[in-house]
């Protein structure tokens, strides 16, 4: 059973990945402030977290989605009381004079330990081992890849924007003829619509599973705007299997519902199959459109390079997410690759949580390539 240090400060590695500034000095104040409370009270350990870690009340939110994940295994988007934390207390460690000279100095573990956080969010998941994995996994789940919104084009009451005559109008109609007040109109905002193609095929196995996992995420935060696909031999519709509340089950529906799981890549075909099915009757206009794949094309780059220019003209973004980019010395020279590049707003990697952080920061930013 892991000590209550090692707990806490795995705790705040959390909280930090998912967004919050909970730097070394946050956490060796919430550890000397859990000195003088029970450990092992989960409202204690709650309290003192959120005091201590969070800065700002957009943290707040976070801040709870990562106390239910980390310490009952679940995630929520609220939680009305800490569920309960099962951790031991360290035990005492005598004091000894320091050696002279410096000899023999150790490190502090709570520092190494985040050092461990900041290379493990960096490491590429292919290379990962299952414990690393299931924490990287567990992270993922925490992402916020919120669609952002866009105007639409119906009005709504507001205090300020354009006059509102009909308003107007029928307030100083209320009042007997007297105006008493200018009504006002703006606006309304809606989410804009993501959708995510992910490449499964047999090239892509090392890091099909985190892309699927980041796309239940999404799902998961965009609701009903957002929709997922896989692509291989054959496009699969994923939305459904996706929008199970539990990672795990999403997944093992996800694998009984993907046919063509480790096979071959025939992008241009399957782009083309969803601008005809979906993209041209509507799902991808003025989407953000993200695509997740190496670029290993199969059939024919011109009809990939063909579908992609069809895509662009249909939605607001394209985002292209290849987990090879981050590598030293890559290029994209693949004939996939090449003739996608013309049409893609942004190209980003996709083999890391980092990377999977930046793309989530994209797809809520709604930035457009200049």
């Amino acid at each position: 059973m892991r000590t209550a240090t090692e707990t806490i400060v795995g705790f705040a590695r959390t909280v930090r990945a998912a967004g919050v500034a909970a730097d070394p000095e946050r956490v060796q104040t919430l550890l000397r402030a859990l000195d003088h409370l029970d450990v092992l009270d989960p409202s204690d350990v709650y309290w003192a977290g959120r005091l201590t870690l969070c800065s700002d009340p957009a943290d707040l939110p976070r801040y709870d989605r990562c106390f239910a994940a980390y310490f009952s295994g679940r995630t929520a988007r609220s939680v009305r009381r800490p569920p309960p934390v099962v951790i031991s207390r360290p035990a005492a460690v005598p004091v000894t004079d320091p050696p002279p000279d410096g000899e023999g100095e150790r490190a502090d573990p709570r520092t190494a330990t985040a050092s461990r956080a900041e290379v493990l969010r960096h490491r590429d998941v292919a290379r990962l081992d299952e414990a690393e994995r299931i924490e990287v996994n567990r992270l993922i789940a925490l992402l916020q890849a919120d669609p952002e919104r866009r105007r639409s084009r119906r009005f709504a009451s507001a205090r300020s924007g354009r006059h509102d005559p009909y308003r107007t109008v029928r307030e100083v109609l209320r009042h007997g003829g007297e105006i008493t007040a200018v009504r006002y109109r703006a606006h309304r905002t809606r989410p804009r619509r993501v959708v995510l193609l992910i490449d499964v095929s047999g090239s892509m196995t090392p890091y099909a599973d985190a892309l699927l996992r980041f796309a239940h995420a999404a799902v998961r935060a965009g609701g009903r705007t957002t929709e997922a696909f896989s692509v291989g031999t054959r496009l699969t519709r994923l939305t459904r299997e996706l929008r199970h509340r539990d990672p795990d089950t999403a997944m093992t529906a996800v694998s009984e519902a993907i046919p063509d799981w480790s096979g071959g890549t025939r992008l241009g075909e399957e782009l083309k199959e969803f601008c005809d099915r979906f993209g041209q009757r509507g799902m991808a206009r003025g989407a953000v459109v993200v695509i997740a794949s190496d670029g290993w094309e199969r059939g024919d780059p011109s009809l990939l390079g063909e579908q992609m220019a069809r895509l662009g003209r249909l939605a607001h973004r394209v985002v292209w997410a290849n987990p090879h980019k981050a590598r030293p010395g890559y290029e994209p020279l693949t004939g996939g690759m090449a003739a996608a590049l013309p049409h893609v707003d942004d190209f980003v990697a996709g083999h890391s949580l980092a990377a999977l952080q930046r793309l989530a920061h994209i797809v809520n930013a709604g930035r457009r390539r200049a």
